[in-house]
């Protein structure tokens, strides 16, 4: 449930794009009536009215997500902050400038920047960051510790490298079908091995009482 949560924003990303694009002139309409005042102009035009509304959408769904949590009293993840203050600083650059550009970059940014906190954690604080997420639910030696951070500081940083080659060498829709469809399946193989890699490793104990 947690994971479908999280994926809630992409989805609504990917959902309100292709509508949007399948319907410019609608599109295009909607846009400049209720988001107007937003965008430099006054005017949006049936090229970029599919992703000024699907950006719009994103900010307003992890703004929700955020509510929600508050809303039940839960804890607000660090990284559901980051990725709502992106969202907001890009997504209004986007629908400002008209340009897709920087809703692109925001995706990759926030993936650096979890890189660039795991790694800095390592470097700069000699604490594995990723060990102090979940390491109270895991028993694991340091050196597996290590090399977990090591993968996901290399993953964060790849997929922050793809999203933007993907953004700057393919058109818009299929970046859009690039984060709704192969940035989740990457994620979740990625996922998968660590579950896996994590399993070989548990303590003898752990692996009878799963």
């Amino acid at each position: 449930m947690k994971f479908l949560f999280d994926l809630l924003p992409v989805i609504f990303f990917y959902g309100s794009f292709k509508y949007a694009h399948a319907h410019r002139e609608w599109a295009a309409q909607l846009a400049t009536n209720w988001l107007g005042f937003m965008v430099s102009g006054g005017i949006v035009g049936p090229q970029e009215a599919p992703t000024i509304l699907a950006t719009v959408v994103v900010v307003a769904a992890i703004a929700l997500q955020v509510l929600w949590l508050k809303w039940r009293k839960q804890p607000v993840p660090k990284l559901l902050l980051a990725a709502l203050a992106l969202a907001v600083v890009f997504g209004g650059l986007t629908v400002w400038f008209h340009s897709p550009t920087f809703i692109k970059w925001k995706f990759s940014i926030f993936y650096w920047l979890l890189s660039g906190t795991l790694l800095l954690g390592q470097l700069m604080w000699k604490r594995n960051l990723l060990q102090s997420m979940v390491g109270t639910e895991l028993e694991l030696p340091a050196d597996i510790w290590g090399r977990l951070n090591v993968a996901w500081i290399i993953f964060f940083f790849c997929m922050g490298m793809l999203n933007i080659y993907v953004a700057y060498n393919y058109s818009e829709e299929a970046w859009f079908n690039f984060k709704m469809f192969i940035s989740t399946a990457l994620m979740c193989v990625f996922m998968l091995t660590q579950g896996i890699f994590i399993w070989r490793h548990l303590p003898h104990e752990s692996k009878q009482g799963s």
